[in-house]
């Protein structure tokens, strides 16, 4: 999932950066209001966290901007702005959620990841096969044993789950999970999937992870064979 973070403080932008990325999102980072207007219109995000006093537009006429838009992202701000006043501005303009500075990561991060829900029609439960992963809890199980993944591991297995029988390019994986553009030359995607096959695919007899020549990788496992009825023939 792609974040945008608008903050024109550059302390508080890097802590949600770096916070966010551990929790196994990517994060695109800007300081300006025009700066966060243009970004909307050229990508899609998840998620918006938006503060409102940024230097050259009013955070307040950003939020509408990104409201107008056809495919909306939630939004929330985060703002010192804290009266009661200055709360139901912001939520009737068309905030999802408003918390207020200072703030605990932890609490900015569960109402992200509420947000994020709320917004996502695909189930909090991911099953391919005998693979399963709580989207929630942040769980993996195959053949009901528990599988530790690190939070990108995660996110490249969530989003090929999410795709299953879908080729991924190593450029859609990077742009989805990574804060950064495929460059053509970086093997992390391959890394990455060796380590998912180490732990998902290796103990396995029926492998999930499928290398797709010329494009990238696809998850998938076999359809389980329906049990052939018979009928008996009348006498």
């Amino acid at each position: 999932m792609r974040l945008l973070v608008v903050e024109d403080e550059k302390r508080i932008a890097d802590f949600l950066c770096r916070g966010l990325q551990s929790a196994g999102y990517a994060v695109d980072v800007v300081h300006t209001g025009q700066e966060a207007i243009d970004r909307v219109h050229s990508t899609e995000y998840d998620l918006v966290i938006l503060d409102l006093g940024l230097p050259d537009v009013d955070g307040l006429q950003v939020l509408q901007k990104i409201k107008n838009r056809k495919a909306m992202s939630p939004v929330l701000i985060l703002s010192a702005r804290d009266s009661v006043d200055d709360r139901v501005k912001g939520l009737e303009t068309g905030a999802d959620d408003y918390l207020v500075k200072p703030f605990a990561f932890v609490e900015l991060l569960a109402r992200a990841r509420v947000l994020l829900r709320r917004g996502q029609p695909t189930p909090e439960r991911l099953q391919v096969g005998d693979l399963a992963l709580d989207c929630i809890r942040r769980k993996v199980t195959r053949s009901n044993e528990n599988i530790e993944l690190a939070p990108k591991e995660f996110s490249i297995l969530e989003y090929m789950m999410r795709n299953r029988g879908r080729p991924l390019s190593r450029t859609m994986i990077v742009e989805h999970v990574w804060d950064m553009d495929y460059d053509g030359l970086t093997n992390i995607v391959d890394v990455y999937i060796r380590h998912l096959r180490s732990k998902i695919d290796d103990k396995f007899a029926v492998k999930m992870i499928h290398t797709v020549r010329g494009i990238g990788y696809m998850l998938d496992a076999p359809e389980m064979p329906q049990p052939v009825t018979t009928q008996a023939l009348p006498a």
